[in-house]
């Protein structure tokens, strides 16, 4: 349902982002969308000439999004641990939709490199924004050197997670998936406080 305050374009750009995912682009029409917000097709092309130009505004609705969301989590969580765990609380919070139509980001970019999309490389700074973020996360608990590692592993389980769970549609898998990933970050965090320990006397 749209907000009251949103402009039309901005009911456009939702109404496709949530068609996207949940069709795929190629499989979403022009007519599609414009039925979703009520749109003729003649005020609808005041504002989108091609459905290239929806994908673009779509992809920079989703990295807007991303942003206020990762922006949020450094706001409100005090550690960088608790700030991993709201990413992984993503798998949570979006079960049952993940179940039904995998990750948004994971589908949209498998679907545009498949297609050979101009817009692949756009559609992936979603993930690059991610990684990078979980990256300078690791370092803030003192895993410099292998930051970059460890969020390619976080990005790449928590992907998988999101195939499986679709593949076989079970909610259950996930909230086992993500217990699991909550212990992993749990044992880093107390690898890095021991190693901290043993640097300060001298070990």
């Amino acid at each position: 349902m749209s907000k009251p305050t949103q402009t039309t374009r901005e009911r456009i750009v939702a109404a496709a982002d949530e068609l996207f995912y949940q069709r795929g682009f190629e499989h979403t029409s022009f007519t599609d969308i414009a039925q979703a917000v009520k749109l003729s097709r003649g005020n609808f092309y005041h504002h989108f000439k091609t459905k290239d130009d929806i994908l673009e505004a779509v992809i920079a609705y989703r990295l807007s999004n991303t942003q206020a969301m990762l922006a949020a989590w450094e706001t409100n969580s005090q550690d960088p641990e608790s700030r991993i765990n709201h990413f992984i609380h993503i798998l949570i919070m979006n079960q049952a939709k993940i179940k039904q139509f995998g990750c948004p980001v994971g589908t949209l970019c498998t679907e545009l490199a498949k297609l050979n999309h101009a817009s692949h490389t756009q559609a992936n700074a979603i993930f690059t924004l991610f990684k990078d973020w979980l990256q300078s996360q690791f370092i803030r608990m003192g895993y410099e050197a292998k930051a970059n590692t460890l969020a390619m592993h976080l990005l790449g389980r928590s992907q998988g997670i999101a195939l499986l769970a679709n593949t076989f549609k079970d909610e259950t898998f996930i909230e086992h998936e993500v217990a699991q990933l909550r212990r992993w970050l749990s044992t880093l965090k107390k690898s890095a406080i021991h190693t901290d320990d043993n640097t300060l006397r001298g070990h």
